[in-house]
């Protein structure tokens, strides 16, 4: 009696185990791409957060801002804003003075400048100027105005101030990779005075160049493969 008890108890967890795994397998036949899917989601979820802390510490970063105009990290994808990605930190926090106290105009830079303080700006010009530059492959330079430009370039001496592969030191910004709309809106910005610089070379460099000159500097510009620092 007691064996044929003991038995039936084994044929029942028996059965229950069986139907248990039939489950677990209709279940993963059923639903294991979705479970895997989460799976996957949960792991990228968790290493994004890890490489975004690592990349400034907890959220939200100061630089999060400056992404909305200036691109993932400061590479921008618009042709009218500039990147700040391998700018000279020296030159970044200048600009962000200039904004601030009004030297240099723009409704958006000047007002966001205006709330961060001297802390803040050296921080953000030391994380863009280490971040990694990318070409500008969202603007396709036309090749005649391009050759004109890189003539162009050479003779004014540009690289004297800018550095030989024009990324900029010191106070001096990077030209190499930037915006075309964004450089052709700071020559006529330097030839009307409504920007300036301390030495004055840009505004005698912007008034002296032609309108289809500048075009041509601002198309050899804009299509240079920036390097890092």
């Amino acid at each position: 009696m007691v064996c044929v008890e003991h038995k039936g108890a084994d044929m029942k967890k028996l059965i229950l185990i069986s139907v248990t795994a039939i489950t677990a397998a209709l279940a993963l036949i059923f639903f294991g791409p979705d479970l895997l899917d989460l799976y996957r989601l949960d792991r990228f979820i968790d290493a994004s957060a890890k490489a975004y802390e690592a990349d400034g510490g907890p959220w939200p970063h100061v630089n999060d801002t400056c992404f909305a105009c200036h691109g993932v990290k400061g590479n921008s994808l618009h042709q009218g804003y500039p990147s700040l990605t391998a700018q000279p930190a020296v030159y970044l926090e200048i600009q962000l003075h200039n904004f601030a106290s009004g030297a240099r105009r723009s409704p958006n830079m000047g007002s966001l400048a205006m709330t961060m303080g001297d802390a803040q700006i050296k921080d953000l010009a030391e994380y863009f100027s280490k971040a990694a530059p990318v070409a500008n492959h969202y603007f396709k330079p036309d090749p005649q105005l391009r050759g004109k430009g890189e003539q162009l370039v050479a003779t004014g001496n540009c690289a004297a101030c800018h550095g030989a592969t024009l990324m900029g030191h010191d106070q001096f910004p990077r030209l190499a990779g930037q915006g075309y709309d964004y450089i052709l809106a700071q020559f006529d910005a330097f030839a009307s005075g409504s920007r300036s610089e301390p030495t004055g070379m840009m505004k005698r460099v912007a008034e002296s160049t032609s309108p289809e000159d500048r075009k041509a500097i601002a198309n050899y510009l804009a299509s240079l493969e920036p390097k890092q620092h």
